[in-house]
């Protein structure tokens, strides 16, 4: 089956395998599915949203395995079986010169701008629940690790969490514009192999 309507393949870079990414039935509800075999891409809808109406993201996710060796405080193994990504906007000019020649460079590399900030939910191998990670070539990518370790491998997960107060406290500053959302299953870095499965993902108003 194809991917989702509304959504697009996002490339890493020319050099890098894809992820394969399909509909698929899980469990009589249809879910997409990702298969990384030493590969890296994404899937992403890109909109504009203001985030503070409905902070309250709601998912669920399921991974075949653990990658043996993925570590993603070091960029030569941040790979993780899930991510549940957020694209903020904001104002580049203020951003220091090395960081926007890291801009300029992944740019290059996929041929799309990267956005302001992107806060990532991640299952990591070690590091504890609530752990956030700093991407290790840019301060611009923070990583929020949602689950941790082999506990629940080959069932779903369901999870939820705020999105404006994870932001809040990965960047220190508050969000600008909800430009996207995307998912992304990776091995590149590890050369290794997992599949993975993402439900709905929903966002809603806080409880009031």
């Amino acid at each position: 089956m194809a991917i989702p309507p509304g959504w697009e393949p996002v490339k890493l870079s020319d050099k890098k395998k894809p992820t394969v990414y399909t509909l698929v039935d899980g469990d009589g509800t249809v879910v997409l599915h990702a298969n990384a075999v030493a590969a890296a891409s994404g899937l992403a809808q890109f909109t504009v949203f203001d985030v503070r109406s409905a902070p309250i993201v709601e998912w669920r996710w399921k991974v075949s395995a653990l990658i043996e060796g993925a570590d993603n405080r070091y960029g030569a193994t941040d790979d993780s079986p899930v991510r549940l990504m957020f694209a903020f906007d904001g104002d580049k000019s203020r951003l220091p010169f090395v960081e926007r020649t890291v801009y300029f460079l992944a740019k290059q590399l996929s041929g799309r701008d990267l956005p302001y900030a992107l806060l990532e939910y991640v299952w990591a191998n070690k590091a504890p629940v609530g752990t956030v990670i700093e991407h290790p070539y840019t301060t611009r990518v923070k990583m929020l690790v949602v689950a941790s370790g082999p506990g629940g491998v080959g069932k779903w997960q369901s999870l939820s969490r705020n999105v404006h107060d994870d932001y809040r406290q990965a960047f220190g500053e508050e969000p600008g514009a909800l430009t996207g959302i995307g998912v992304l299953t990776d091995t590149d870095n590890t050369g290794g192999s997992v599949e993975a499965w993402y439900g709905d993902i929903r966002l809603r108003a806080a409880d009031r």
